[in-house]
C-alpha cells in the first residue's frame, strides 16, 4: 500500500507530464496559421504563446473544475473507496497525456478533451465498482461526438466564406489599398468585439461581467466603433506618410498580419485560461481523494496548481510544440496573412457560438477545419489531402486508443498500489 505522500507526488508528476504534452500539441491552434504565414517566426511565435499561455492560465484560469467530464462516471459509486477514484484519474490523466505525445511526435494535432473523455470510459468500463459499460452515458457521449462533428464545419464554412469576401471586396478590386483601409479596420473592430464576449460573457472566470445579454452586446458594439475609428485613422496617416512603393498585395497582407498576430495571442491567453483545467483537473481530483479520503462534484484548483500546469503547458510549447506549429500552419495548405486571418476569425467566432450555447467542442477540430475552408476557397487542390488524411484518422482513433491505454494503466496501477 502506497503512503499518502508518494501518492501525492505521482499525481504531480502526472498532472505535470499532462501539462507538457498539452503545451506541445493544442497550443498549435492559435500560433499554426501565424508561422504558415510568415507574420511571424517560430521563435517569436512561441515566445509570444508561451507569455500569453502563462499569464492566461494563471491570472484567470478556472479555480473549480468538474472532477468528472460529461457526467461519464456516476461519481457516488466511489464513495465508499475514494483512494479507487484517485487512481482512475490518474490512470485517466496519464493515458491522454501519452497519446498527446505520439500525435506530437507524429505531428499530428488532436484534442484534449477527446483524449481525456476516452480514458475516463477506459477507466469506467474496467473498474470494479462502476458496474462496466452499461454505466457509461453513451447518449451523452453521442450528443458531445456530434459537436465534433458540426464545429470543424461550421469553422471551414465561416473561414470560406470570410476569405471569398476579403478575395472579391479587397484582394481582386481595382485597388486593394484603398479597400483595405476599411476592410482591416473592420476586421481589428470585429475580433476585439469578439475577444470582449468571449472573455466577459459567461466565459474567463475572473472577468466575466454580471450584466444582461443586450448590455454585453452594447459595449461590444461600443468597442468595435471605438476600435474601427482609430485603426482607420491609423492606416490613413500611415499610407500618407509612406511612399506608394506599387506593391498594393504586399501592403494589404501586411495589415491583415496585424490582426493575426490580435487574434492569435487572444487564443493562446484564452486556451491558457480554459485548457489548464485539463491538465490540473485530474490532478486536482486525485490530491483531494487522496488527502482528504472524500469526493464532491467539483474540485477546487488553488493558484499554485494553475501556475504548476501554466508552466507545464510553456514548457511543453517551448520544446516540442514547433512539430504541431508546423504541420497546423504549413503542411495542409499555403498560409497567407489574409488566409490566416480568415481562420483565426472563423474558428474565433465559432468556438464563441458553441461555448455559449454550452457545446463541448475541440478548438483543434475547429481551427483544423477553418485551414481546410481556406483552403477549398482557393481550390481543392490547394489542400494536401495525405496530411489531411492522417489527421483525421488520428481523431477517429484518439478515443480507442485513450480508453485502451486508461484501462490497461489503471488495471496497472491498481494492482501495483494494491487499492
Amino acid at each position: 500500500m502506497f503512503t499518502v505522500e508518494v501518492l501525492l507526488v505521482i499525481a504531480v508528476v502526472i498532472g505535470f507530464y499532462k501539462a507538457w504534452n498539452i503545451g506541445a500539441n493544442d497550443v498549435a491552434n492559435g500560433m499554426g496559421t501565424v508561422v504558415g504565414a510568415g507574420t511571424l517566426t517560430l521563435r517569436q511565435a512561441i515566445c509570444l504563446a508561451s507569455v500569453f499561455e502563462f499569464l492566461g492560465a494563471f491570472l484567470v484560469g478556472s479555480h473549480v473544475t468538474a472532477t468528472i467530464k460529461g457526467g461519464i462516471v456516476p461519481l457516488e459509486t466511489f464513495s465508499c473507496n475514494p483512494y479507487l477514484f484517485g487512481v482512475g484519474m490518474l490512470a485517466v490523466a496519464l493515458s491522454s497525456a501519452i497519446w498527446l505525445n505520439i500525435a506530437t511526435l507524429m505531428s499530428h494535432p488532436v484534442s484534449v478533451t477527446q483524449s481525456t473523455i476516452g480514458g475516463i470510459i477506459g477507466f469506467a468500463i474496467v473498474c470494479p465498482v462502476v458496474g462496466g459499460m452499461q454505466c457509461v452515458h453513451w447518449s451523452g457521449l453521442g450528443t458531445i461526438g456530434l459537436t465534433w462533428v458540426i464545429s470543424p464545419l461550421a469553422g471551414g464554412l465561416g473561414a470560406f466564406l470570410v476569405y471569398k469576401c476579403v478575395v472579391r471586396f479587397v484582394l481582386r478590386s481595382r485597388d486593394p489599398v484603398h479597400r483595405a483601409k476599411s476592410a482591416v479596420p473592420f476586421g481589428f473592430a470585429a475580433t476585439l468585439a469578439i475577444i470582449f464576449m468571449s472573455a466577459t460573457y459567461k466565459g474567463l472566470d475572473r472577468i466575466s461581467l454580471d450584466i444582461p445579454l443586450y448590455q454585453h452586446l452594447g459595449l461590444a458594439l461600443g468597442i468595435a466603433v471605438a476600435a474601427y475609428t482609430v485603426t482607420r485613422l491609423i492606416i490613413h496617416y500611415r499610407v500618407k506618410a509612406r511612399p506608394d512603393t506599387g506593391d498594393h498585395y504586399q501592403t494589404v497582407e501586411r495589415w491583415f498580419g496585424r490582426l493575426q498576430v490580435m487574434t492569435a495571442c487572444y487564443m493562446s491567453f484564452s486556451h491558457g485560461a480554459n485548457d489548464v483545467a485539463s491538465a490540473v483537473g485530474p490532478l486536482a481530483g486525485s490530491m483531494q481523494a487522496f488527502s482528504e479520503g472524500s469526493l464532491t462534484a467539483t474540485t477546487a484548483v488553488s493558484p499554485w496548481l494553475l501556475a504548476f500546469g501554466g508552466a507545464g503547458i510553456v514548457l511543453g510549447l517551448a520544446t516540442m510544440g514547433y512539430r504541431v506549429i508546423l504541420a497546423v500552419g504549413k503542411k495542409i495548405t499555403e498560409i497567407t496573412p489574409t488566409r490566416g486571418f480568415s481562420a483565426e476569425f472563423a474558428t474565433a467566432s465559432t468556438v464563441l457560438v458553441c461555448s455559449k450555447l454550452g457545446m463541448p467542442i475541440s478548438t483543434t477540430f475547429v481551427m483544423v477545419g477553418a485551414i481546410l475552408g481556406v483552403g477549398f476557397a482557393r481550390s481543392f487542390g490547394a489542400i494536401d489531402l495525405r496530411v489531411v488524411r492522417k489527421i483525421f484518422t488520428s481523431w477517429l482513433v484518439t478515443i480507442p486508443v485513450s480508453a485502451v491505454l486508461s484501462a490497461l494503466l489503471f488495471w496497472l496501477m491498481h494492482a501495483i498500489m494494491g487499492i
